[in-house]
């Protein structure tokens, strides 16, 4: 792996967490595209990457986010965090062998592009414009729509908001949401990766971390601008976009995949 590497994966990564089109199946196919060696470090670093990424939401919402008076708000994420952290550990294995496979990638682009193109007029006539209007339950239900995308290529962003619009959140306040739970999410799986990649391997080496420092580093910036753009389209235009891009990138994949290009 070297800096080049580094700086593709994080710029495919900042581009790809927020959009509806699965950062995690995305770095997959670029690594594989890139050649890159499927070890233990790699899979630490398109995890970590990400958490990256995921600060964007800090930043761009931090009134939002550090309103400590508003606690009923951090209470919902909690909630929605559940089911991944509960479903993450009892899978933990399964999820690692998937994350080895492009061809799962494919499938999930493409079922997933098939999804996008419907989805806006499956859920209609939604009621909740804001993050108060968005009760425990609700979150918690949420919270179960993110666990899709344990699959590779099922996006996590896809996976919840559609979980808040079928729970009449608008597709602004789904957006929004989805990237608020996207903080503790990645937050935890960082954490996690951090502690078992200790666990195998000791302490990271210095060059270790310094790929880590810039690929996060990147991949935030890329976010923020990936972000801007998504809350804005999404509100005017809708999912078909990314479902005909998905059903495109599948094809790809897939085909890929057939003539052994992608192992």
């Amino acid at each position: 792996m070297s800096i080049l590497h580094v700086i593709i994966l994080s710029i495919v990564e900042g581009l790809t967490e927020f959009l509806p089109v699965s950062s995690t199946g995305h770095m997959i196919v670029t690594s594989s595209l890139l050649g890159l060696e499927k070890t233990d470090f790699l899979e630490l670093f398109e995890i970590c990457i990400q958490l990256g990424a995921i600060l964007a939401v800090v930043v761009l919402y931090w009134k939002k986010f550090f309103d400590f008076a508003r606690w009923r708000f951090y209470g919902k994420l909690l909630i929605a965090l559940i089911p991944a952290l509960v479903l993450g550990v009892i899978f933990a294995h399964k999820i690692k062998e998937l994350l080895k496979m492009p061809a799962v990638v494919g499938v999930s682009f493409l079922v997933g592009g098939i999804v996008l193109l419907f989805i806006d007029n499956v859920f209609k006539n939604p009621v909740i414009d804001e993050e108060e209007g968005i009760s425990y339950p609700k979150a918690f239900i949420i919270g179960i729509w993110q666990c899709l995308a344990m699959i590779p290529g099922v996006s996590r962003s896809a996976a919840s908001i559609i979980g808040g619009m079928q729970q009449k959140l608008t597709r602004r306040a789904a957006a929004e949401f989805s990237f608020f739970l996207a903080v503790p999410t990645m937050c935890a799986a960082t954490a996690k990766d951090l502690w078992d990649y200790h666990k195998a391997h000791g302490a990271l080496a210095s060059g270790e971390i310094k790929y880590l420092a810039l690929g996060n580093v990147i991949a935030f910036v890329v976010a923020i601008l990936a972000m801007k753009f998504f809350v804005d389209y999404l509100k005017k235009h809708g999912f078909k976009l990314f479902g005909y891009y998905r059903i495109l990138a599948g094809i790809i994949v897939l085909l890929l995949v057939w003539k052994g290009i992608l192992q």
